[in-house]
């Protein structure tokens, strides 16, 4: 129970890194969210230079705000791993709703030996397919995987890692993932965070599992990350 108590210790200082471009309808919502789970967390917000303001409603809503010259979450998130102050980093995304308890689960976790993890997902959506794409991230595999999820990392691990690999401007998460789960236990918490179908919105649910295939066939046939992300984002319409 001491060892237990000085690590959720430690975690109150956990450093939460969120990467954005536009997402000031989403930002506020989520650092409020972080300020009532977990009042002690240091928070940073690394913004693309965002049109939208972003980076002002991440100010406002009580964020450490950083900018970045172009809008790739693996720089982004590497740029706030070197500005946070955390023995703990927990990415995520700008539109995810947090599972209140996630301070108490990641230390559990630590706690046991997993120096990095991630959560099962929901989608804000009672459509029964995006229930059965929800019901798939309980699962080992990598293709269960996502950025979605939320990640947790170690300081230790990550720098070991030299962090995310900056060349991957998409499937950066499942390139990191993939390089934890060799050299670490990974976790896969038994709760869910709530990830946005916004993107379902506009594309049917057959489209974006097609182009979701494609970028992970593309990725494991090591095409260059680049081409993935214009053959994905040509796949799949846009607002």
């Amino acid at each position: 129970m001491l060892v237990f108590a000085r690590l959720f210790s430690s975690l109150m200082n956990l450093s939460v890194i969120i990467p954005t471009h536009n997402e000031a309808a989403n930002i506020g919502r989520l650092v409020a969210e972080l300020r009532r789970f977990a009042p002690q967390a240091e928070v940073l917000v690394v913004d693309a230079h965002s049109p939208d303001g972003t980076a002002e409603a991440a100010r406002q809503a009580g964020a450490t705000v950083l900018t970045t010259p172009q809008p790739s979450r693996a720089a982004q998130m590497n740029a706030g791993a070197a500005r946070a102050t955390g023995q703990i980093l927990y990415f995520v995304h700008a539109d995810v709703g947090l599972h209140p308890d996630f301070v108490a689960t990641i230390a559990g976790a630590v706690a046991q030996g997993y120096a990095a993890g991630c959560y099962r997902f929901r989608f804000d959506s009672s459509h029964p397919l995006l229930r059965l794409n929800s019901y798939g991230t309980r699962f080992k595999g990598i293709m269960s995987r996502g950025g979605d999820q939320t990640l947790f990392v170690t300081r230790a691990l990550f720098e070991q890692l030299d962090g995310f690999n900056e060349r991957f401007v998409i499937m950066e998460d499942f390139e990191i993932i993939q390089r934890i789960r060799r050299v670490a236990r990974f976790f896969i918490a038994p709760h869910a965070v709530t990830v946005s179908a916004r993107k379902y919105e506009t594309n049917s649910w057959m489209r974006v599992q097609l182009a979701n295939l494609t970028a992970f066939a593309m990725f494991f046939l090591k095409v260059a990350p680049p081409r993935i992300a214009r053959t994905y984002k040509a796949m799949l319409n846009y607002r």
